[in-house]
């Protein structure tokens, strides 16, 4: 009380004007406080580690603010406050926060969750302070997000496709899964990790939210399968026979996975891959639920807009309709009496909307399959004239009813097939051995796809081979020979043969796929383009460029060099022009 008597009178003696008390009091008192906490400072830091660091800083602050309060005149409380974070925070951010074995990533590694809070707010309070633990945050999460996109780029890059280009198999072995799944999975666990950082360290702060989300975009994008695996994730989470998952599981999961879609800067290349998944699930009755599915799609709407979803919501009416329309074929078979001698069912696909082939994958039938074919397609043309029919083998699965009779009695069984492992079986009621080329000439099969649908009868898993190759070894040579294994059993009436699934895409397959988007992505460039000119009349070049990032980015960042070129083409084509005074000023011509 007498030091709050003494500071009190020097105050007075001001005469209304605090220069007395600064002068006298005030002025040395800190001085001697920021050389008395520069020493300390250094001496803590060498004793200590950053956790007992940060502690001891609190302490020391809650202790002169208080004794400012209850010995000093209270506009002092303030300014050895402002001491205490210069000396004991401010000139020592860096070494605190990358000290060796106990700074911010030390924290980080083992979930320091009170001692990050406790920095977190001593940092917020110094300029520059938050700004220091961000960067090294940032670097932490990229080091920690980079190495696991290029450690399961490399692991991973053999990944199974479930549902990619190739045979329509039935199923996948779930085994083959786990790389893409995996990655995703790691991916949504980092980014749950850190959000607990986020709101438990650091309040929800807007700058380290938007710098975290930048960090998983920067990692997220390093990897050029990340698309292509996002989609393969949520087509596990949205097949029948997932990992025991509710509903609510389901789409919980499905919320973090649209997350990581935000992320994606290639969005566009996210579509073509769902649309080749979704068509899987659709077309083999694999979806969990149509609910489920719906579900995803408003999620990637909401998104993106209803030009991105589109044609998923295309694919869903035609599955609509295709029930419809093979009710009808039904009745028309009963009013004529024709009997196809097998239950077909077929799906109408819209062209524009299903990831179909322009040109229908070959494929020679035997006679009363085709026959069902061409009943089929006669029935649809009458219905609907000027349209055109491809069937698409390549899509379809088929129910064989088989017989073996190897061993004491026979064995029936219905042998679940893909269309291609269908024509490959049914050759086998025509004579009993085939050469792999016979099989090719007869069927005419695409090489790739016949190749899948072989090893899967005949080298596949060992409760799944329906037949068997006579040339021993696992590898497929043009020359073996194949048979009918009679002596196949099961513990289940109903078998489902598993295609072999495409590792990911090969790399002609990848080439095929980005040659395609970047065709697509060449019309989008030219569309912005032609809209934006169309607007302004005139712009300058650079002008034009950003506007036209900025208008595409929700579906993919185009490069500038990409969008230069398809200035050139418009303005061959003459819907630009360039200015007579200035090459880099365009002028839209009506």
């Amino acid at each position: 009380m007498a030091l709050k008597s003494a500071c009190a009178m020097l105050m007075t003696l001001g005469l209304e004007s605090r220069t007395v008390y600064e002068e006298d009091f005030e002025r040395p008192f800190l001085e001697q406080s920021r050389e008395f906490y520069r020493l300390e400072s250094h001496r803590f830091l060498a004793e200590n580690s950053a956790s007992t660091y940060i502690q001891k800083v609190e302490q020391r602050l809650n202790e002169e603010g208080e004794r400012a309060v209850q010995c000093l005149d209270e506009s002092t409380r303030s300014r050895i406050v402002a001491v205490l974070e210069d000396e004991l925070i401010r000139c020592h951010m860096t070494t605190i926060v990358e000290m060796e074995n106990s700074g911010l990533v030390h924290m980080l590694e083992h979930d320091r969750f009170d001692d990050l809070l406790c920095m977190y707010k001593l940092f917020r309070a110094v300029s520059d302070g938050a700004k220091v633990m961000m960067e090294s945050l940032s670097r932490h999460l990229r080091q920690l997000g980079r190495e696991l996109v290029t450690e399961k780029c490399s692991n991973g890059s053999g990944a199974v496709g479930a549902g990619g280009s190739g045979a329509g198999g039935v199923g996948s072995d779930e085994s083959m899964l786990k790389s893409p799944v995996s990655f995703i999975s790691e991916l949504l666990d980092l980014k749950e990790r850190f959000d607990r950082f986020l709101e438990k360290s650091f309040l929800q702060d807007r700058q380290f939210k938007q710098q975290m989300n930048s960090d998983f975009e920067f990692f997220l994008n390093l990897n050029s399968h990340s698309p292509e695996y996002l989609s393969l994730f949520i087509d596990d989470k949205l097949k029948k026979g997932g990992k025991g998952l509710s509903e609510q599981e389901v789409e919980a999961l499905l919320d973090r996975a649209m997350v990581l879609f935000r992320f994606l800067q290639d969005k566009d290349v996210f579509e073509r891959y769902y649309k080749q998944h979704l068509a899987k699930r659709l077309l083999l009755n694999k979806s969990l639920s149509d609910d489920a599915e719906k579900t995803m799609i408003s999620k990637l709407k909401h998104e993106c807009g209803c030009q991105f979803t589109s044609k998923l919501e295309g694919m869903f009416k035609d599955m609509g309709v295709s029930d419809s329309t093979m009710e009808e074929f039904r009745r028309h078979l009963e009013n004529s009496g024709n009997e196809l001698g097998l239950d077909l069912y077929c799906r109408v696909l819209t062209t524009g909307f299903w990831p179909t082939q322009s040109v229908g994958a070959k494929c020679h039938f035997p006679p009363h399959v085709q026959n069902a074919f061409d009943v089929f397609k006669r029935f649809y043309l009458c219905k609907h004239s000027g349209r055109q029919l491809q069937l698409q083998p390549n899509l379809g699965s088929a129910d064989l009813n088989a017989c073996f009779y190897g061993g004491d009695k026979a064995r029936r069984h219905i042998i679940t097939v893909s269309t291609y492992q269908m024509a490959l079986l049914l050759l086998f009621n025509q004579r009993d051995r085939w050469s792999y080329e016979e099989l090719a000439t007869h069927t005419e099969i695409p090489d790739k796809d016949l190749m899948r649908a072989v090893q899967s009868l005949a080298v596949g898993k060992v409760t799944q081979r329906i037949l068997v190759k006579e040339n021993k070894g696992k590898e497929i040579l043009p020359a073996d020979t194949f048979i009918v294994n009679d002596g196949f059993t099961s513990k289940h009436y109903r078998v489902k043969i598993q295609t072999v699934a495409a590792r990911g895409e090969t790399d002609p397959e990848r080439k095929e796929t980005r040659c395609k988007v970047d065709e697509d992505r060449k019309h989008e460039i030219e569309a912005a383009i032609v809209r934006i000119m169309k607007a302004r009349k005139t712009m300058d070049h650079n002008q034009l460029v950003g506007e036209c990032i900025q208008q595409l980015r929700h579906r993919f960042v185009p490069a500038p060099a990409a969008i230069k070129k398809r200035i050139e083409g418009l303005i061959e084509r003459d819907y630009l022009a360039r200015s007579d005074s200035d090459r880099k000023v365009y002028h839209y011509v009506a």
